[in-house]
């Protein structure tokens, strides 16, 4: 069964996905991997077809992330997914500034599927909602010809607005409010990185059975067992030194627990249960005490609502609100590198992944693990196998081979999983191998230019006027390069580039005003004229273009018009006739197109 209500054009990010939109870059790319190892080998055409079936019922995995001026949002695009083998690094980045691409990927090898997302998109419950929905899908279309029905795996009346309802917002209030405790700092793990900084994926299967029936016997849950065995496990990497830093784990907890939802967007908090080993007796179970009745104190309704009401409150400060865009990222990734001083690792279990029963037995296990700059545990399960998943940037493993050894030493044995990954294809690395090229040989131009200047000191200082100009050479080569993945994008960065680097060479050789008089007027008209013929060219609708259209309009008419009113100017006709070309051109669309300006206006201006 598939829903089939229409979704909204644009909606806001929900205050999880705020941070990491901000927060993700190349070694912590917010990027999660949910996966299912199927009995038989994965076949391509019929994944494809699962994957536009799961995309029907979750139709919201088509967004697109957008940049506005105080937030970014998440836009419904037409692009179709592209199902491939398996390619990559595990949880390699996905969204790529500037780039309009989907935030999730979905590949396949041998008898794995993977589902790799963007955590903007949403949290570990939504990506299992989804990947349970398109193994399903898989499995009808490869098995229906033998007696295997279609079924639903989500509530008949759920709609698409139940699926991207913001329930942060929705179960936020003020009074849940209470002043911040200040939070001490955490050992932090310092091993020598892998090599290039790659991912390190470790995983192990264990017994539901015995893991619970252990966990039980000690009266406490089986999450509050493994996060006492990670603790133990990390501490025996520590020096007496480092043991005046407590440990301390973030473990993510799914909101949806404590306050009803079918949101399949970010709606999760955490707690940090960590234990403080200066004193410690040497006992396991004084660390699975200790553990035991902090997840207790923690995992109250009341002690989640005020956790979350803290992190929105924030969100919603007035003057915070009305900042750029670019300055809360700043904050945020700030405070991000701050919050990370106060955790050592992170535990995250996602719970049992359950299907039914005419489905579960194609299906040998379910797996997740995550990008993490830090050290990161995510686990799962299905039927009666636990899949555990580390991740870390680090070149040793002996906290992992500590931790394996004290569920042994509790009588918990574990089946060592073999990487099974194809050699990684890592794109974009030759374009910067040419780029860096590139700059080396500018670098080594200009120094030779500031050499034959020194040497021979020729009365016209070309050797510096070369020099000047291979430097605004690749300036402008470079802000093209990285702002390569968006045309528009890169022509408005183009045109303040170029207007500023004419009026530096104005001013450099004795001020003549050319480049007021007649670059800046002609080049504001001709930059308009060839974002038109961009988007006619690769056919961008115009709620897509329409932004820059309207920033290199008023761009025309305000700066032509403020040099003109001051008397920067000495030919005021091109100033005037191009101030008046840009207002037009932006009336022509309020009048035309009003309610597409509005719209667009609305999304990129949202606070």
């Amino acid at each position: 069964m598939t829903v089939k209500q229409k979704w909204g054009h644009w909606r806001r990010l929900d205050n999880a996905a705020k941070l990491f939109s901000a927060a993700s870059n190349k070694q912590n790319t917010r990027v999660f991997r949910f996966y299912c190892e199927l009995k038989e080998d994965v076949r391509p055409s019929l994944l494809e077809a699962a994957l536009e079936r799961a995309l029907d019922t979750y139709p919201l995995f088509r967004s697109v992330l957008r940049k506005g001026l105080f937030w970014h949002y998440l836009e419904k695009s037409n692009l179709r997914p592209v199902v491939r083998e398996e390619y990559k690094e595990p949880c390699s980045r996905i969204y790529v500034r500037d780039k309009k691409s989907l935030l999730f990927e979905v590949t396949y090898y041998k008898k794995r599927i993977n589902f790799e997302v963007f955590h903007v998109l949403t949290d570990g419950t939504g990506a299992t909602e989804f990947l349970k929905e398109l193994v399903k899908d898989y499995l009808y279309l490869a098995h229906r010809d033998e007696g295997l029905e279609d079924v639903s795996l989500h509530p008949e009346d759920m709609t698409v607005q139940d699926q991207e309802n913001d329930s942060f917002v929705k179960y936020y209030s003020e009074e849940a409010r209470r002043p911040k405790k200040r939070k001490g700092r955490a050992y932090q793990l310092k091993k020598t990185q892998k090599e290039n900084g790659r991912l390190r994926v470790h995983e192990r299967v264990l017994s539901v059975k015995e893991v619970l029936e252990h966990s039980r016997r000690q009266g406490v849950s089986m999450t509050v067992f493994l996060t006492a065995a990670l603790l133990c496990a990390i501490h025996e990497e520590m020096t007496r030194q480092q043991e005046k830093w407590p440990v301390v784990l973030m473990v993510p907890v799914n909101l949806r627990k404590f306050f009803p939802s079918d949101s399949m967007l970010n709606f999760f908090g955490w707690i940090e249960p960590g234990y403080d080993f200066r004193n410690w007796d040497g006992s396991f179970e004084a660390v699975l005490d200790q553990v035991r009745q902090q997840f207790q104190q923690e995992l109250t309704k009341e002690k989640m609502e005020t956790h979350m009401s803290e992190l929105l409150a924030l969100e919603m400060n007035p003057i915070l609100r009305l900042a750029p865009l670019e300055l809360k990222n700043l904050c945020i990734q700030a405070g991000a590198k701050i919050a990370e001083k106060n955790v050592t690792a992170v535990f995250s279990n996602m719970s049992a992944v359950s299907m039914p029963d005419a489905y579960a037995g194609y299906i040998d296990r379910f797996g997740i693990y995550t990008s993490t700059p830090k050290l990161e545990l995510c686990i799962c399960s299905f039927g009666d196998k636990l899949s555990l998943g580390f991740t870390s940037r680090f070149e040793t493993e002996n906290i992992q081979r500590n931790f394996y050894r004290i569920l042994r030493e509790q009588g918990i044995h574990s089946e060592i999983v073999e990487p099974d990954f194809p050699e990684p294809d890592v794109p974009g690395e030759l374009e910067m191998k040419v780029y860096k090229g590139f700059c080396l040989l500018c670098l080594a131009a200009v120094l030779l230019m500031f050499s034959l200047h020194w040497n021979h000191r020729p009365k016209v200082p070309w050797t510096l006027f070369t020099a000047g100009g291979i430097a605004s050479m690749w300036i402008a080569s470079t802000i093209g390069f990285f702002k390569r993945h968006n045309l528009l994008k890169n022509t408005m960065w183009q045109l303040v580039l170029v207007t500023v680097g004419c009026i530096v060479w104005d001013l450099l050789t004795g001020w003549h005003g050319w480049s007021v008089d007649f670059v800046l007027p002609g080049l504001s008209i001709g930059v308009l004229c060839s974002m038109m013929v961009i988007s006619y060219i690769q056919k961008y609708p115009l709620r897509e273009c329409m932004i820059y259209l309207v920033m290199a309009a008023v761009y025309g008419f305000l700066l032509p018009l403020i040099l003109v009113l001051t008397g920067t100017v000495t030919w005021r006709l091109p100033s005037l006739l191009g101030a008046v070309s840009c207002l037009l051109f932006v009336a022509g669309l309020v009048l035309f197109k009003g309610r597409e300006f509005k719209e667009e206006m609305g999304k990129n201006l949202h606070i």
